[in-house]
């Protein structure tokens, strides 16, 4: 039986010759998200809100105007 030392479990490992190549990100198109403007969003938010309150107030004025011709109309 012979007895191997480490000598002889040497491997041979190489460096891969294009170093150069692996610095570089795999895709070199940079993704940019479009910026959203909050002066935008805030106006959008301004038009629906502003619509709802439209809403709300007619709803309201329209109650109040059926309730007090109701009371006129019991009232006499």
């Amino acid at each position: 039986m012979e007895n191997k030392g480490f000598a002889d479990n040497q491997t041979n490992i190489e460096t891969p010759n294009d170093i150069g190549i692996t610095e570089k990100p795999l895709n070199p198109n940079k993704i940019r998200t479009n910026r959203v403007d909050i002066n935008v969003l805030k106006s959008k938010l301004q038009e629906t809100e502003s619509k709802e309150f439209k809403k709300n107030l007619f709803i309201l004025s329209t109650l109040i105007l059926a309730l007090s011709v109701l009371g006129i109309y019991l009232s006499l």
